[in-house]
């Protein structure tokens, strides 16, 4: 990163975030607020790819990055037209660059850096997982670093110690299928339509407790790393030896979530025992999960930390995080040249101090 051409973007400077690093074309306009950076916010909108890939039971790369080239200029247009402002307001340019899907980043890299350069501002691209860390700075209470941050999505299962932003460390990793990428897959192992993991979740508000229990993965061993394959196993063969009825179905949903969710909160508590830390941030696809926010926020009025989770819209993949976490990054003087450069796999812990 660089920091010698342009100065760093003043209070009420506007920062474009674009996102496309899978299967959502997000775009944001965000006013530079540093003591409020919530409030800043002007525009967001969001197109899902969701119809388009429902054929294929997942996302097909080729076609996801046909679509974002297809739909970011039209979002761009929008969003400014809902904010009452032209590309000549804008005072950065924020863009996802990894990880993710290669040619879906490479849209939203290309359309950010082109768009910066033509219009002579700084563009810094962002870590994704970064932007989802700090999703919940766009809310009225924003947490105070430090804390602990579950990112927990279709693509991650992961703990981080945040001791500032951009001082990251992984206590815990998935290694193998991710909590959200576990919903998706044993929902379509039950017939559930793509994606399956929110129709899932929904389906185990008809469920029965008690009736399937299935294993808390990795939570009788020390560690703070995920694992839900064998789950996902346990599932399916739950599934396969049942008479596979609609309540049967709705009952093996809850538990299955019961399941997920027990872990998650389990290795939650390790973490901020293990850290010390009071606070803890729930971001990504997941965090959207209603039995998860309950029972987190549970057990932090008995344990006596705080839970922070973004609103539902910035729980998916969306342009107000990648705005956000942009501007604190251009506001440090930290931006890119004008080559374009995307990071399919990008490691958390690289990231330097904002």
């Amino acid at each position: 990163m660089h920091n010698e051409k342009f100065s760093k973007p003043p209070a009420g400077g506007i920062i474009l975030g674009i996102e496309t690093s899978c299967d959502e074309t997000g775009v944001a306009l965000l006013r530079w607020e540093p003591d409020a950076p919530g409030r800043g916010l002007l525009a967001h909108t969001l197109y899902s790819q969701i119809k388009l890939h429902a054929d294929y039971g997942g996302v097909v790369p080729e076609l996801a990055s046909r679509d974002h080239v297809r739909k970011l200029l039209p979002l761009i247009r929008q969003a400014l037209a809902e904010a009452g402002l032209g590309v000549q307001d804008l005072g950065g340019v924020a863009y996802t660059a990894g990880p993710g899907l290669v040619g879906a980043l490479l849209v939203g890299a290309s359309a950010g850096r082109a768009l910066a350069w033509a219009l002579g501002v700084p563009a810094v691209g962002v870590h994704h997982m970064e932007g989802h860390l700090l999703a919940p700075l766009l809310e009225d209470d924003p947490p105070e670093p430090p804390f602990v941050a579950l990112l927990v999505s279709g693509g991650h299962s992961m703990l981080v110690e945040v001791g500032a932003i951009g001082e990251y460390v992984i206590l815990g990793d998935t290694l193998d299928d991710a909590a959200g990428e576990a919903f998706d897959k044993t929902a379509k192992m039950m017939g559930l339509p793509y994606p399956g993991g929110p129709m899932l979740a929904q389906l185990a508000e008809q469920g029965r407790s008690g009736v399937f229990h299935f294993v808390r993965p990795m939570t009788n061993r020390p560690g703070l790393d995920f694992s839900f394959s064998g789950l996902k196993t346990q599932v399916l063969l739950a599934w396969q030896q049942s008479d596979q009825s609609e309540q049967t179905r709705a009952d093996i949903a809850l538990a299955f979530e019961e399941a997920i969710v027990d872990t998650l909160i389990i290795k939650c508590r390790r973490a901020l025992q293990a850290t010390g830390a009071q606070r803890l941030v729930i971001a990504g696809g997941v965090g959207a999960n209603r039995r998860l926010r309950g029972e987190l926020a549970a057990a932090g009025a008995k344990d006596g930390f705080r839970v922070y989770f973004p609103r539902l819209d910035f729980c998916t993949d969306n342009g107000a995080m990648i705005a956000l976490a942009g501007a604190i990054r251009l506001a440090s003087g930290q931006y890119q040249d004008a080559s374009v450069e995307v990071h399919p796999r990008w490691d958390l812990q690289t990231l330097p101090a904002a």
